[in-house]
């Protein structure tokens, strides 16, 4: 496979999470890196969030591995025992099963950058800490639930 050339790798935008959760990620993008390169066993994506972003619901996967390392500007990891400020070089490793919810925010005025690398499992279950909701997703296809397994109609 020869050098990827980012600038031809599609910014990715939006979310899956249903509203009002999906405006809650406004600000985030990503460059799917391990799918420019054909990859299919694990992901590989370039996260970018801009000024007062949030890169997603706190979380935290039952099937699926996950690695953080910021490469650019400054994220504020925030996991139930409280937060840790990030920079370029620092790392964080989530492993499958640990329930230990966690996402990133950017307080700062530039933008920050971090690689996340973790599994493609085929059938995966992620529960949002702070929130009444779960996505089960397999065969690509994504299901939201509340933590009890009901169908999500909504936040209640």
């Amino acid at each position: 496979m020869p050098k990827l050339d980012l600038s031809q790798v599609p910014v990715k935008t939006g979310s899956i999470y249903p509203e009002p959760y999906a405006s809650m990620v406004k600000g985030r993008s990503s460059l799917r890196l391990g799918d420019a390169g054909g990859l299919t066993q694990f992901g590989v994506n370039l996260v970018m969030l801009e000024p007062g972003a949030m890169s997603s619901l706190r979380h935290w996967h039952m099937a699926e591995d996950e690695f953080v390392m910021v490469t650019e500007g400054e994220c504020v990891m925030v996991q139930d025992g409280g937060e840790t400020v990030m920079r370029p070089g620092d790392c964080a490793a989530f492993p499958a099963g640990s329930t230990d919810g966690h996402h990133f925010l950017n307080r700062t005025e530039k933008v920050a950058k971090f690689l996340v690398v973790g599994t493609k499992a085929k059938r995966e279950v992620a529960t949002y800490s702070d929130v009444d909701l779960k996505v089960e997703i397999e065969a690509g296809k994504a299901r939201f639930t509340y933590k009890d397994g009901t169908d999500w109609t909504g936040p209640r």
